[in-house]
């Protein structure tokens, strides 16, 4: 099993870009929360046949899949649906990063958990990555990347823990502030100090 590196930051911090960098530079694995709550709602999977049980067959798409926003709707209007839906999928996705952490053949691996701190889910971690920047930051580049407005973003941002919070929690910080030399070098050296714990171990 590798050793298991946490990598988060609030919403347009550009997690995404700092853990491609990862996987295209140096060949690590990459296990990303939000892909894995798509597969375990899947077709045939435990997760959506549950959905169906409970919802009806009218939550699904033509094709068998969820209707994503169809599922958004009921829980908007339903409080108590959304915490029935996070408690039965919050362990099929903690299982399954769990099995896909274990198939990792890489020296170390990232699992990008947007919300890492909130859910304390670095408990599943050897060592926390941090993406920081400003906030203003995170507001041009996520009304520029989802279009949407301000006031939707800054909703976002109130949900998710203050830059603070995860800095405090954080191992390692990569600053990113867009200046791709900058941002390689930092992903360098980290790939350096990473790869050490596992000769340590």
């Amino acid at each position: 099993m590798s050793i298991v590196i946490g990598l988060t930051g609030g919403i347009g911090s550009g997690k995404t870009t700092v853990a491609n960098l990862f996987a295209d530079n140096y060949g690590i694995d990459i296990i990303d929360a939000d892909m894995v709550a798509r597969e375990v709602v899947e077709p045939n999977t435990v997760g959506l046949n549950t959905i169906i049980e409970k919802l009806g067959a009218d939550i699904l798409l033509e094709d068998g899949t969820l209707n994503r926003a169809k599922l958004r709707e009921a829980i908007f209007s339903q409080p108590e649906l959304k915490q029935w839906l996070n408690e039965l999928l919050h362990p099929l996705i903690r299982e399954k990063m769990l099995h896909d952490i274990n198939l990792s053949k890489s020296p170390y691996c990232l699992l990008v958990v947007p919300l890492m701190v909130e859910n304390n889910l670095q408990t599943m971690t050897d060592r926390l990555l941090v993406v920081d920047v400003d906030e203003q930051t995170q507001i041009e580049r996520t009304q520029q990347r989802d279009n949407v407005s301000i006031e939707q973003i800054k909703n976002i941002l109130a949900s998710q823990a203050t830059r603070q919070q995860r800095l405090d929690a954080a191992d390692d910080v990569i600053t990113n502030f867009g200046n791709s030399p900058a941002l390689t070098l930092q992903i360098a050296q980290l790939h350096r100090q990473y790869l050490k714990m596992d000769l340590d171990l």
